[in-house]
C-alpha cells in the first residue's frame, strides 16, 4: 500500500469537488440558512470554505480547520489575493483534540458547521495501523457479544457528528455534512433518543460514484438546531439536490421508520415475533467448514478430498441460494456443537474421521480472528441451539434488496443450515411453517416490513426488524388461506 493510499484510508480522504460544495450551499440558502459565521472542522483543500464565502456574504467569519498542513497550504494559495475570500481564517488542528466547545462559545450569533468528515470506520483505521481516531471508548454503549462481533465498529464521521451535536447544546446553529446515508440515519436516531434540540432535519441524496468515485450511498445531512423549539424526530429524505418533494422518515416505538405513511397503515403488527428470528451458523472458516459432496468424497475450499462421518455434517444453503431460489447443491457444513459453549472433545470418540479432519486444519481454525472463538472450546461455531435442529425453516437473506421468504424443508431427514447472512425461523411441523409463511407474505406484513427497511444499506434486512413484526395478529382470512394453498416447497 502506498503512503498516499494509506493516508486516504486513514483520513477517509475524499475531497469535495467545488461544484458539489457550491450546490450544497445553494440548497442551504434555499431553506433559509443564513449564518453569522461558518466553521468547517475538516476543511481539506477548501471547497466548502470558498463556496460558503460566495454563498453567505453576511457571514462575518469563515473558519477552516485541517490536520494536513499541505492541504492548508493549498487553501492559502486558492484564497490568496481574492477579496471575496478575505473572511476565511485557517488553522491547523486535529478534530479529536481540538476544544470545539470553547471555540463555539466564542462565536456570537447563529453559525453553520459544514463539511465532509472522514468516510472511514474505526476498524478500517486499525487495519492499516491508522491513528486518526477519537480516544478509545464504547461510545454507543454496546456490550457483550455486540461489542466484539461487529456492532462496536463505527464510522469516524458518526462519532464526529455526535460530538459536534454535544458541543452545540444550547446554541442556535445549523449542521450540514456530507456523510454515508447509514451514518446520517444513525446520528438522527441517537439525536432523537437524546432529545437534542433539532427542530428540523433532512437528507439529500448525493451521487457518491460521480463526485467521489466510490460505490456507497451518501447524502447531505442537514440539522437545524434551536434550543427554544420542540425537538422534532421526523425528517425528510430528498432524492437529490434538485428535488422539491421528499419522503417522511421518523422514529416510532424505538424504531427508525423508512416510510411513515406506509407504517401508519400497518403498525398494528408491531410487537414481538412469536418465534425468534435467528442467524445462520457462524464459523469464520468457510474453506474448512463448508464442503461439497462429490463421487470421490467431500471436497473443501482448498480442493482437498476427504471422507467424514454423517454425525456433524448438515445440508447447507448459502445466502445467495436462499435469495435466488436455488436448489440445494450438495453442499454441507460441519456443525461441531448443538449449543454454544458445548465441549467438542466428544467428536473424537463419536466421529474420529471428523476429529482428524479438524485437527488437520487446527491452525486455520485456531487463527480465526474473532475473540468469540478464542474464548470458547476449540473448533467452536456460533448460531446454534435447539432451534437450529428443528426440521422446518422459513429463511431470508439479509443482504438482498427484496423481501423473499423461502420455506425450507429438511433434506434427507436432516435440518438445513445456513451461513450467517441468512435469518430464519424454525418449526417442528410443516403445517405451522406453511401458515407462518402465509402470514409473512400477507399484504399487511409486507407493508410493515417495507416501511421499516432502508434498502440502500449493505445489509438492509436485519433481525431487529424481523423480530419486531408480530405476524400472529394477522387474521385467518380468505386471502391468507389462498396464499397458503399456493405455496410450493423447494
Amino acid at each position: 500500500m502506498t503512503s498516499e493510499s494509506k493516508q486516504r484510508i486513514e483520513y477517509g480522504d475524499f475531497q469535495t469537488p467545488d461544484d458539489l460544495a457550491r450546490a450544497v450551499c445553494v440548497r442551504l440558502q434555499a431553506v433559509g440558512v443564513c449564518p453569522d459565521a461558518v466553521i468547517e472542522p475538516t476543511c481539506g483543500v477548501g471547497a466548502f470554505l470558498l463556496a460558503a464565502a460566495e454563498s453567505f456574504p453576511e457571514a462575518r467569519q469563515i473558519a477552516g480547520f485541517e490536520i494536513n498542513p499541505d492541504y492548508l497550504e493549498t487553501v492559502r494559495r486558492r484564497i490568496d489575493g481574492c477579496p471575496i475570500y478575505h473572511r476565511i481564517q485557517l488553522r491547523q488542528a486535529n478534530f479529536f483534540t481540538a476544544d470545539w466547545k470553547a471555540l463555539f462559545d466564542q462565536i456570537p450569533g447563529r453559525f453553520l458547521v459544514i463539511g465532509n468528515p472522514p468516510w472511514v470506520t474505526n476498524s478500517g483505521q486499525s487495519a492499516i495501523g491508522g491513528s486518526n481516531l477519537p480516544e478509545k471508548s464504547n461510545f454507543l454503549g454496546h456490550s457483550g457479544f455486540d461489542a466484539i462481533s461487529g456492532k462496536a465498529n463505527f464510522d469516524i464521521s458518526e462519532w464526529m457528528l455526535l460530538d459536534i451535536l454535544r458541543q452545540l447544546q444550547g446554541r442556535d446553529a445549523d449542521v450540514a455534512m456530507l456523510v454515508k446515508t447509514s451514518v446520517a440515519r444513525k446520528v438522527l436516531a441517537y439525536a432523537e433518543q437524546r432529545r437534542d434540540a433539532i427542530h428540523d432535519a433532512f437528507l439529500v441524496g448525493i451521487d457518491a460514484k460521480k463526485h467521489f468515485g466510490v460505490a456507497v450511498d451518501a447524502c447531505l445531512l442537514v440539522m437545524r438546531l434551536d434550543p427554544a423549539a420542540k425537538p422534532q424526530g421526523d425528517y425528510t429524505v430528498y432524492a437529490d439536490l434538485g428535488a422539491k418533494f421528499g419522503k417522511r422518515v421518523g422514529h416510532r416505538q424505538g424504531m427508525t421508520v423508512a416510510d411513515l405513511d406506509a407504517f401508519e397503515h400497518c403498525s398494528f403488527l408491531l410487537g414481538s415475533s412469536p418465534k425468534k428470528w435467528r442467524s445462520g451458523v457462524k464459523h469464520d472458516a468457510s474453506q474448512v467448514m463448508e464442503l461439497t459432496r462429490t463421487p470421490a468424497g467431500y471436497e473443501n475450499g482448498f480442493g482437498e478430498i476427504t471422507w467424514l462421518e454423517d454425525a456433524y455434517l448438515y445440508p447447507l444453503l448459502k445466502g445467495s441460494d436462499v435469495a435466488n431460489g436455488k436448489e440445494w447443491r450438495n453442499k454441507f457444513v460441519l456443525v461441531t456443537q448443538r449449543n454454544v459453549g458445548e465441549p467438542t472433545e466428544i467428536i473424537q470418540r463419536r466421529a474420529p474421521l471428523t476429529w482428524a479432519y479438524l485437527q488437520a486444519h487446527a491452525d486455520r481454525l485456531d487463527a480465526r480472528s474473532s475473540t468469540i472463538f478464542a474464548k470458547n472450546p476449540r473448533f467452536s461455531v456460533f448460531g446454534v441451539g435447539d432451534y437450529a435442529f428443528c426440521p422446518w425453516r422459513i429463511a431470508i437473506c439479509g443482504f438482498y434488496k427484496m423481501l423473499h421468504f423461502r420455506l425450507i424443508p429438511p433434506i434427507n431427514g436432516r435440518p438445513v443450515m445456513f451461513d450467517d447472512t441468512v435469518y430464519y425461523l424454525s418449526f417442528d411441523s410443516e403445517t405451522e411453517a406453511i401458515e407462518t409463511l402465509a402470514y409473512l407474505q400477507s399484504e399487511s406484513a409486507t407493508k410493515l416490513l417495507s416501511s421499516l427497511i432502508f434498502w440502500d444499506e449493505k445489509r438492509p434486512i436485519k433481525t431487529g426488524i424481523l423480530n419486531a413484526v408480530d405476524w400472529s395478529k394477522i387474521a385467518q382470512n380468505a386471502t391468507t388461506r389462498k396464499t397458503i394453498e399456493q405455496l410450493e416447497l423447494i
